[in-house]
């Protein structure tokens, strides 16, 4: 960042077609990875891999001069994401090089990592939480980053942590709910705080890890776009659920339903779309639909086009699959609205066992069990059973691919 270049990071599960799109938007000058990997970059891009940046960076080796530190403008481009989105090809979203220093304010009133502390962001590569959370939150609050290059293993999580002694862990929801569901939850003597963020947290996962291992999960909220907005915040109460908080200083407001935020308030918002006009707006619609209660706590319900409407009641896609997820069958659920004549749309479940028989049997045990964990309104009164859900490349259910396959 010091010298100028713009940072680009991908995933690793991107393939040729992926890295075609981003060379075709972002025109990169420099490619740099692992050799295997490099292997997929479309022609006319230099790369550089492993093994070559390994000899540049070697110090017993004759070094040219590092290059100089640029004069940079906090609205000068400093980092590129793109976005995962239920439609279309992704998107990239520029931000500044006042969004790494923006950071101190997630960096200290949410992700909380402390002088002389290890965090670990498990956060995979080119999702924006990993380019904010894997070095420069840990940085600014003085601790130190730990990477894992191995592939997420329930079993051996907390035996990671337990090693390597961590302090700060940052989890995706799904990491977590796989560990509540797959393994033995137990205390972490050097775990001091648990982070999450990406989607929203089931209750009863987090519950799982205060009886566990005497710690709350502090959720938080925020965009490509935006990063982060909101928080549990650090050295206050968890609410088992909310997204937390705005983070301070943060303008944010309910419009119908839909969280909008003042773009002037937001120190990490970004400045434009590649191929776009600079956005310019006073507010920012998320799509995300949220309600407060009367201590300022933020409850997500659902995408502006996934909550469902049914009999006139409004039903968060989350509140459904949280009950679903309750029960010891199941590992994961979607909630999707499906057309009906009466109603006009009714609850469609999409569940991934852990155990059990799918069948009529399993399906209506499923039904009675969400009506025992919520308003029996929001039942599923459809359930059908999958081996996996579609999902993006950062983890998040395509809700959209699943309407489309009941034609809502």
């Amino acid at each position: 960042f010091r010298i100028g270049a713009v940072a680009l990071p991908c995933n690793t599960q991107l393939r040729a077609a992926d890295l075609a799109h981003r060379v075709a938007v972002a025109d990169p000058a420099l490619a740099l990875g692992e050799d295997d990997l490099l292997d997929g970059v479309p022609g006319g891009v230099e790369c550089m891999g492993l093994t070559e940046i390994g000899a540049v960076l070697d110090e017993e080796r004759p070094q040219a001069p590092p290059a100089a530190a640029a004069d940079l403008d906090p609205e000068d481009p400093a980092l590129i994401v793109f976005t995962s989105g239920t439609t279309g090809e992704a998107r990239a979203a520029v931000h500044p090089q006042r969004y790494l220093f923006g950071q101190r304010l997630q960096a200290e009133h949410w992700f909380g990592a402390r002088p002389g502390e290890l965090a670990w962001c498990t956060a995979a590569s080119g999702w924006s939480k990993s380019a904010r959370n894997a070095f420069i939150a840990p940085w600014l609050g003085g601790a130190a980053a730990y990477l894992h290059a191995g592939r997420f293993d329930p079993a051996e999580r907390l035996a990671i942590c337990e090693r390597e002694r961590i302090n700060v862990l940052c989890q995706a929801p799904t990491e977590y709910r796989m560990l509540a569901k797959r393994t033995e939850l137990r205390p972490v003597p050097s775990l001091r705080r648990l982070v999450s963020a990406g989607e929203p947290l089931n209750p009863e996962v987090m519950r799982a890890f205060h009886s566990g291992l005497g710690l709350d999960i502090h959720d938080g909220y925020g965009q490509t776009e935006t990063g982060a907005l909101t928080g549990a915040l650090a050295g206050e109460p968890v609410r088992d659920g909310s997204m937390g908080k705005p983070l301070p200083g943060i303008e944010l407001r309910i419009d119908e339903g839909e969280l909008v935020v003042r773009r002037a308030t937001c120190p990490t918002f970004f400045t434009r779309y590649l191929g776009s006009d600079p956005y310019v707006e006073e507010w920012w619609r998320t799509g995300d639909r949220v309600h407060a209660d009367g201590d300022g706590h933020l409850w997500f319900e659902g995408r502006d086009d996934d909550v469902i409407i049914s009999s006139g009641y409004r039903i968060g896609p989350f509140e459904v699959e949280s009950a679903l997820v309750s029960h010891p069958a199941v590992s994961e659920a979607a909630a999707v609205a499906a057309p009906d004549a009466e109603r006009g749309a009714i609850v469609r479940a999409i569940v991934v066992l852990r155990s059990g028989e799918p069948g009529d049997e399993l399906a209506r045990e499923l039904q009675e069990h969400v009506k025992r964990q919520t308003a029996p309104y929001k039942y599923p009164r459809v359930v059908e059973f999958a081996e996996s859900l579609p999902k993006t490349a950062s983890g998040k259910i395509r809700r959209a691919e699943l309407r489309a396959g009941a034609g809502a």
